[in-house]
């Protein structure tokens, strides 16, 4: 069982950034592909990248890609995503899940509690 947080949210003005961070425990973490989502007030929740295990390649949805890059520290056990040029549709609570090694079967596990982003007009 991995146990994931993330933290690193807060207020920011839009065309500003903010880098979320996704802590695991256990030893595991390096076998999981990772995943990153949010979900916005009254929206359903929202897939914004995976990042697989082996080689750390990272797919993005199309709302995101180019403004967000998502990293991970294996040694740290951690998961990074680097957020520039926010916009308001971009207010969310974000989250890190667990999937698959390669990103293929959908499938998400050990979700965390979420960090709340506000992107202010």
């Amino acid at each position: 069982q991995v146990q994931l947080v993330e933290s690193g949210g807060g207020l920011v003005q839009a065309g500003g950034s903010l880098r979320l961070s996704c802590a695991a425990s256990g030893r595991t973490f390096r076998t999981y592909g990772m995943g990153w989502f949010r979900q916005a007030p009254g929206k359903e929740r929202e897939g914004v990248s995976c990042t697989r295990s082996g080689d750390g390649n990272t797919f993005y949805a199309g709302s995101v890609k180019g403004r967000f890059t998502v990293s991970r520290d294996n040694a740290k056990n951690t998961l990074y995503l680097q957020m520039n040029s926010l916009k308001p549709e971009d207010t969310a609570v974000y989250f890190c899940a667990t999937t698959d090694d390669r990103c293929t079967t959908n499938e998400y596990a050990n979700w965390g509690r979420g960090t709340q982003v506000t992107v202010s007009s």
